[in-house]
C-alpha cells in the first residue's frame, strides 16, 4: 500500500505543479480554480492508470518476460522526464493555459498532459499485480487533494516548491521502477 501511495503523490505531483502555477497567477480565484482542476486532474489521474492497466493487461501474455524491463523503462522514462522538466524550468515558467480563466478547453489539455504519465504508469501496474479499482481511486483522489492544495496555497509557495515537488515526484518513480526490477530479477 504504501508503494501505491507514493506512486500517486509521485503521479499528482505534475498537476499540482500546475495548479500551483494556477494559483500563483490568480490567487483570488484559488478554492475555485483548485476544485476544477481537483476534479479534471483528479478524474484523469483515476482514468489513465485504468486505461493503461486494462491495456498493460491485454499485452501481458505475449510480453511476460520482458514486463520487469518494460516496467522500468516506463517509469524510469517518466520519472527522468518530470526530473528534466524541473531541472529545466529554472525561469518557473507559468504555463500559457494556466494564464486568464480556465476554460473547459484549457482544464482538458492540462488534465491530459498531466495525467500522460499516469498511463504509463498503468500499463506498468498490470505487470506489477496492484489492485486495479483500489490504484485508480487512491491515483486520482491524490491528484484531487494535491490539485486543490497546489491552487489554494500557490500564491505563497512559488517557483523552488514547483521545481522541487515535481523533481521530488520524478525520482520516486524511478525508484519505485527499479525496485521492481530488481525484485523480478534476483528475488
Amino acid at each position: 500500500m504504501l508503494q501505491l501511495l507514493l506512486i500517486a503523490v509521485s503521479l499528482a505531483l505534475d498537476a499540482m505543479a500546475v495548479s500551483v502555477s494556477v494559483g500563483m497567477t490568480n490567487p483570488q480565484a484559488a478554492w475555485k480554480q483548485g476544485l476544477r482542476m481537483g476534479l479534471w486532474f483528479g478524474g484523469f489521474q483515476f482514468g489513465m492508470p485504468l486505461l493503461g492497466f486494462l491495456l498493460g493487461h491485454t499485452l501481458s501474455s505475449f510480453i511476460a518476460t520482458a514486463a520487469p524491463f518494460i516496467a522500468f523503462a516506463l517509469l524510469a522514462f517518466v520519472g527522468g522526464r518530470m526530473v528534466l522538466d524541473a531541472w529545466q524550468n529554472k525561469d518557473c515558467e507559468v504555463p500559457s493555459a494556466a494564464y486568464g480563466q480556465l476554460t473547459v478547453r484549457k482544464l482538458l489539455a492540462l488534465a491530459v498532459a498531466t495525467s500522460i504519465d499516469a498511463l504509463a504508469v498503468g500499463v506498468s501496474a498490470a505487470f506489477m499485480a496492484f489492485p486495479l479499482f483500489l490504484s485508480c481511486a487512491v491515483i486520482g483522489l491524490t491528484a484531487f487533494l494535491l490539485s486543490l492544495l497546489g491552487a489554494v496555497v500557490g500564491q505563497r509557495l512559488g517557483c523552488a516548491f514547483q521545481r522541487w515537488a515535481q523533481a521530488i515526484g520524478g525520482v520516486v518513480l524511478i525508484l519505485i521502477g527499479l525496485k521492481f526490477l530488481l525484485e523480478r530479477l534476483f528475488f
